[in-house]
């Protein structure tokens, strides 16, 4: 295992080294440089989808703006020569609190897609949660990743046979841990890709899960056996838009072009995921049944209510993670790390709080640590980064993170990640 301790010395030691040289950081370091420096880099469709929020963006806003509400209170004359920024989590140490979160569609940023992130995480020790909405299958990352830990995280769809399929191949695969997300029994209302008429998965991008995978398949087959397949574009005119999204959907269905291209599954597929995905029916009593199928620790992801936190405790889940999907479905919700603070109060300890929203830098999470997170997951930062350089850029993103947490901590006169409390913030909520 990797270790992270005193690495931010060492990381800022290289930037400078080869600036002195004429070599600047192919990645931008400064946030806001990184997310420009991704934007030209991306197409319209990607940065929107990937950068965009619910509504008017507010609940994104809130949760940037929350981490300004818990100033940091560095403490002076303690010994922070020797730090570690290891952390226990389900039975296995991480040499980092921090996770490359779930992302889907990941090929709008670079054409490696998860591939490149697997090498990503890999380099760097830190475990990997692959998505249910990927561009690669997860056998396929899996062999990418190698020994390094991976989690799965499960979009719950309407059919339970589909999702127990899924949890079951992740278990073969060797998930360490099951993120089930809450928040998306459907999709909130994204002005951004409403206002561009984009939506990947109408396109076939991210459900290479679903592609491969037997109970799905069975269902397009079905599908195109009773002739439904395509009925909606019957007495559409064909367009430029609609001949790119047919090649699209021809593309990524497995098998030749040709024989695709003749065929009623692939756009069969893409409509049964569209009939499949949303599951706005799930309540608490379905947990049971995901229990019953696996006997990986299931995360819940997307709780922002203390008694949504406290049932989920009572209902047995092994973990919880205070998310508000950055913001991306509800408009004008609670702060992400507002909630973290409420919950990790009311919880006291008794499962492991994993943290995402808003995070933007390694002082955020500090902060985030210090209210009661175990650990953070991160998206959009290190998706910048592979957007930029691939599997390089999501990794350099990454390790800066690692860097400028552990010096924040030296620099707080905190030595450990177990040190931080409530005790090292001024709580200033108001």
């Amino acid at each position: 295992m990797r270790d992270f301790g005193n690495i931010g010395r060492a990381v800022q030691g290289a930037i400078y080294s080869a600036g002195a040289y004429g070599r600047r950081p192919k990645v931008p370091v400064e946030p806001s440089a990184l997310y420009a420096a991704a934007h030209r880099r991306m197409s319209p469709q990607a940065w929107s989808y990937v950068a965009g929020s619910a509504g008017m963006q507010r609940t994104d806003e809130a949760n940037q703006q929350a981490f300004q509400r818990y100033p940091i209170v560095p403490r002076m004359l303690r010994d922070v020569s020797e730090r570690s920024l290891a952390v226990q989590l389900f039975g296995y140490t991480l040499p980092a609190p921090l996770l490359f979160a779930p992302i889907g569609v990941l090929e709008m940023a670079h054409p490696d897609a998860e591939l490149a992130v697997a090498r990503a995480a890999s380099a760097l020790g830190l475990p990997m949660v692959l998505s249910t909405q990927g561009s690669v299958p997860m056998e396929r990352t899996v062999a990418e990743l190698g020994a390094n830990p991976m989690w799965y995280q499960l979009y719950w769809s309407n059919n339970n046979e589909l999702a127990e399929s899924l949890v079951r191949r992740a278990e073969t695969a060797g998930a360490q841990a099951l993120v089930v997300t809450l928040d998306t029994h459907l999709l909130g209302w994204r002005t951004r890709d409403l206002d561009l008429g984009y939506l990947p998965f109408a396109r076939a991008e991210g459900i290479a899960q679903y592609l491969t995978d037997p109970v799905f398949t069975d269902l397009v087959r079905r599908r195109a056996a009773s002739g439904v397949a395509g009925e909606a574009a019957v007495n559409q005119r064909p367009t430029l838009a609609a001949v790119r999204t047919l090649m699209s959907i021809t593309r990524h269905y497995p098998g030749r072009f040709l024989d695709n291209l003749r065929s009623p599954l692939p756009r069969a597929a893409v409509e049964t995921f569209l009939d499949v995905f949303p599951c706005p029916a799930l309540t608490w009593d379905d947990l049971d049944f995901l229990r019953g199928i696996t006997s990986l620790p299931i995360v819940l992801k997307g709780i922002q209510s203390v008694d949504d936190a406290r049932e989920a405790i009572d209902r047995g889940v092994d973990g919880i993670q205070v998310s508000n999907h950055g913001g991306r479905q509800v408009d004008g919700a609670i702060a992400s790390l507002d909630a973290l603070a409420e919950i990790s109060a009311a919880v006291g300890g008794r499962v492991p709080l994993l943290f995402d929203s808003g995070i933007r830098s390694g002082a955020d999470i500090v902060k985030a640590l210090a209210l009661g997170a175990s650990a953070v997951m991160i998206g959009r930062p290190w998706l910048y980064g592979l957007a930029l350089d691939g599997a390089a850029g999501a990794e350099a993103v990454m390790e800066r993170l690692i860097a400028e947490l552990d010096l924040t901590m030296a620099l707080s006169g905190v030595a450990s990640v177990g040190e931080l409390s409530r005790d090292n913030l001024r709580l200033s909520v108001g």
